[in-house]
């Protein structure tokens, strides 16, 4: 025999889900901190110093 579903029920936990997959997706994308943030900042930026300060040749500016 099948089992009874309140369907006010199934749509809250469906919508409930849902929110927490969104909060998760947020907390991953904006829950770091200023150290962390600023850390890549600077690793992207020495990254680039680096590879710039070995250029074989200038870079044309026309």
């Amino acid at each position: 025999m099948a089992d009874i579903v309140n369907l006010r029920r199934a749509r809250k936990d469906k919508a409930k889900r849902e929110r927490e997959a969104e909060a998760d997706a947020n907390r991953r994308r904006f829950g770091r901190t200023r150290a962390q943030k600023e850390a890549d900042r600077d690793t992207a930026e020495r990254t680039v110093r680096t590879l710039d300060g070995k250029r074989l040749e200038p870079e044309q500016k026309d």
